[in-house]
């Protein structure tokens, strides 16, 4: 049954209550949970929860309800925000000096989801609006719309983003136009490219490589962060990967705390397939800053295996890549993935049997809440490590 539209003023957003945490997911299983019972999806959300990435209050289930009944049931529609670390460098004036970089709190923003009875009212879209005054520093925000009836309040701990990301099943329109003050102003498309290859048929011995269980990928994350750091102090504007012409900032997440880490744990719940000697990573013994690690997407099928995070020069590209193929043929997997690879990479890749294509799924959208507007901010990183 569909109900009445509710005038906008009459809602606000508000962290969810246990008893609501519980309700969206229940509402979401139909949609998400593929081969999962209700009982397998709740137990995966609820273990979701308790992990790194998640945990000690840096995943909020948000839902939009009414002012006077905040705690109902009965909510418009609801969203997950995580808290992450992430860096911000400012271009040097100067080609002789390196960027600034600084440490900064960012979101990613996850499982935007209205109940079908409640669809067509523009209740996600305000929920959206309304994210930005709970997760952002409020200081380079618009003017809050007098319509809108008075600010969602702030959560201790939940706010001071300089900048979130989301990824969008539902074209570029619908989050863009989700502004803090309504309409346009949202969050911005970049990047949503992949590279794909066949795994072909090729073997070859395992001299000179690594391969890394979960654990040990654990103990990566942390080195990976320190050489992210150093990557951006040295970034041009001109670099031609970019995709924003003489960027005023680059952003990036940091795999660490369990962003990246998470994502085989949540590929292992429904996964048909066994990753071959259990392995989820590789790293070059002779070049300790060539590395990859990965996990499987199930949808749609057949399962591909998707690169989360890459590391590698023009010279130890192609040789990381055969590895990761063969990690996928050996494990019965088809097909391998990776997220927005660089220039000079994608060439290579090209040469190597990928082929680059735009996605018209997963969008990659970003919305900087720092002086100056969203056009005009790199998102370095942009690899399937950030997905939530």
């Amino acid at each position: 049954m569909i109900q009445p539209k509710v005038d906008f003023a009459s809602l606000s957003l508000f962290p969810a209550t246990r008893a609501q945490v519980e309700e969206s997911w229940r509402r979401t299983w139909p949609q998400w949970g593929g081969a999962l019972s209700l009982t397998e999806y709740l137990a995966r959300e609820a273990k979701m929860e308790s992990m790194d990435h998640a945990k000690d209050g840096k995943m909020i289930i948000w839902v939009l309800a009414p002012r006077n009944d905040p705690t109902t049931l009965d909510f418009m529609c609801s969203c997950e925000a995580f808290k992450r670390s992430g860096l911000v460098a400012y271009p040097s004036s100067s080609t002789s000096e390196p960027n600034s970089v600084h440490g900064v709190t960012c979101y990613a923003i996850a499982s935007v989801f209205t109940p079908p009875s409640k669809r067509g009212r523009g209740y996600a879209s305000h929920m959206m609006s309304l994210l930005h005054w709970v997760i952002a520093s409020r200081a380079n925000l618009p003017r809050f719309p007098e319509v809108w009836g008075a600010p969602p309040e702030q959560v201790a701990g939940a706010s001071e983003g300089l900048f979130s990301c989301l990824y969008s099943d539902v074209g570029e329109d619908f989050y863009r136009s989700a502004g803090p003050g309504g309409r346009e102003g949202g969050w911005e498309t970049r990047g949503a490219v992949s590279t794909i290859w066949d795994v072909g048929v090729e073997e070859g011995d395992d001299d000179g490589w690594t391969w890394l269980t979960q654990e040990q990928l654990d103990g990566l994350w942390d080195r990976d962060a320190g050489r992210i750091n150093k990557e951006l102090a040295n970034m041009l504007t001109s670099d031609t990967s970019c995709e924003v012409e003489c960027p005023a900032a680059f952003v990036t997440y940091l795999p660490t705390n369990g962003v990246c880490g998470f994502h085989i744990p949540r590929s292992m719940y429904t996964l048909d397939v066994s990753m071959a000697g259990r392995f989820w990573g590789i790293q070059s013994s002779n070049d300790p800053d060539t590395y990859a690690s990965w996990s499987v997407d199930l949808r749609p099928p057949p399962p591909t295996l998707i690169i989360t995070r890459l590391s590698a020069s023009e010279e130890t590209f192609p040789g990381l890549i055969a590895k990761i193929r063969q990690a996928a043929r050996r494990s019965g997997i088809g097909k391998v993935e990776v997220w927005k690879l660089g220039e000079g990479l994608k060439d290579i890749a090209e040469r190597t049997g990928g082929r680059t294509v735009t996605r018209n799924e997963h969008l990659p959208q970003m919305m900087w809440y720092g002086p100056g507007a969203t056009e005009n901010i790199e998102w370095a990183y942009n690899e399937k490590f950030s997905w939530c």
